[in-house]
């Protein structure tokens, strides 16, 4: 399972936190939720299998500890869809500073050109 697929999942999100605090059992993380403790491993192995996790073995128990680097393709999906981008480009204000100077340039002179017209009739 990928890694999206893996963190779809609101209990497996939540062993991921937990696993952020550091390593944990079976049995520790299971505690934490309304679920079995065979229901827990079945997660787990999920995200084992997606890289996310991985068991270290401490005598006859076995810790997971999380591993955040395949969430780095998380990170960049999101960072691509958060980038704050400016609605306007800087060329496009550009040419809008451009066209206000024009018109403002414009109005003057038709206001000087009018003021010309009008002494001429009188």
């Amino acid at each position: 399972m990928d890694v999206f697929g893996a963190i779809a999942d609101p209990i497996r999100r939540d062993l991921l936190r937990r696993l952020s605090g550091g390593p944990a059992r079976v049995v520790d993380l299971a505690a934490d939720h309304a679920v079995s403790r065979p229901a827990i491993s079945k997660h787990l192995r999920i995200l084992v299998d997606a890289g996310l996790v991985h068991a270290e073995a401490s005598g006859r128990e076995r810790h997971y500890v999380i591993d955040v680097e395949p969430l780095g393709e998380v990170r960049d999906l999101l960072g691509a869809l958060t980038a704050r981008r400016a609605p306007i480009s800087t060329q496009h204000l550009d040419a809008l500073d451009t066209e206000v100077r024009r018109a403002a340039r414009d109005r003057r002179r038709d206001a000087s050109a009018s003021t010309h017209s009008k002494e001429d009739i009188a």
